[in-house]
């Protein structure tokens, strides 16, 4: 089969990918709250399902730290107490990533005279995929590729996360039409993005896809979800 006719069958299950990606590229994920959008990249980095683990407690922090004007901006979170945001999320790790990156994104801010929303999309358009190590985010601890990856998404780069399902879903598609896989992560990154080329579609859509098309409970997440995914 063509690549181009493997791809549409399987974008076909998820219609709905194409707008949130759009919101994704806008930044406007979480109502456009980069303190949540951060949080939520730290709480993914530990790998639990996203769905059932990550967004109801990003939505908790929302409702009791966001909502009460308690952490409003990437400062607040930056110098947020640790025992208070484990209330939320027990996990160290986690919260040393979020604080870390609120912590340069909120320097940005400082530097550039820029709010939130326009440092966090500065910093994403000028991060190197490349040299992502060298990054000041890419250096902070549990920042790896995904994470780094994911923040440049949501960020409005259109790009890809090189996950294990991503690349499980994009081998699946290659072998259906005769082509082969990649070896490095960031090999792969490239190779999605001709795929998007040569398919008509974006590259975060084809990546949003891959964990749209997965299946839980006998139908799939975006079946699942659905009612879900405008709010995030």
């Amino acid at each position: 089969m063509k690549l181009k006719d493997v791809v549409d069958s399987y974008m076909q299950q998820v219609p709905q990918v194409k707008e949130h990606c759009q919101r994704c590229l806008k930044t406007e994920r979480w109502h456009g709250n980069v303190v949540l959008m951060v949080i939520d990249a730290a709480f993914t980095s530990i790998g639990l399902n996203y769905f059932q683990s990550v967004v109801p407690k990003v939505d908790r922090f929302s409702q009791e730290f966001v909502g009460p004007g308690r952490i409003r901006k990437l400062e607040d979170l930056a110098a947020a107490d640790n025992d208070d945001l484990e209330s939320i999320w027990r996990n160290k790790r986690s919260w040393h990533m979020a604080k870390s990156v609120a912590s340069h994104l909120a320097g940005i801010k400082r530097e550039k005279g820029l709010d939130d929303r326009q440092a966090f999309i500065y910093w994403a358009k000028h991060a190197d995929l490349d040299n992502w190590e060298e990054d000041p985010i890419g250096q902070i601890k549990g920042v790896g590729i995904n994470s780094f990856q994911y923040l440049r998404m949501m960020g409005g780069v259109d790009t890809v996360m090189p996950d294990k399902i991503v690349q499980r879903v994009i081998a699946e598609i290659l072998a259906k039409a005769n082509m082969e896989m990649t070896s490095t992560d960031i090999e792969f990154v490239r190779l999605m993005d001709k795929m998007a080329q040569d398919t008509g579609y974006r590259a975060i859509e084809l990546c949003w896809m891959t964990w749209m098309v997965q299946s839980e409970a006998g139908m799939s997440r975006m079946e699942k979800y659905a009612a879900l995914l405008p709010k995030i």
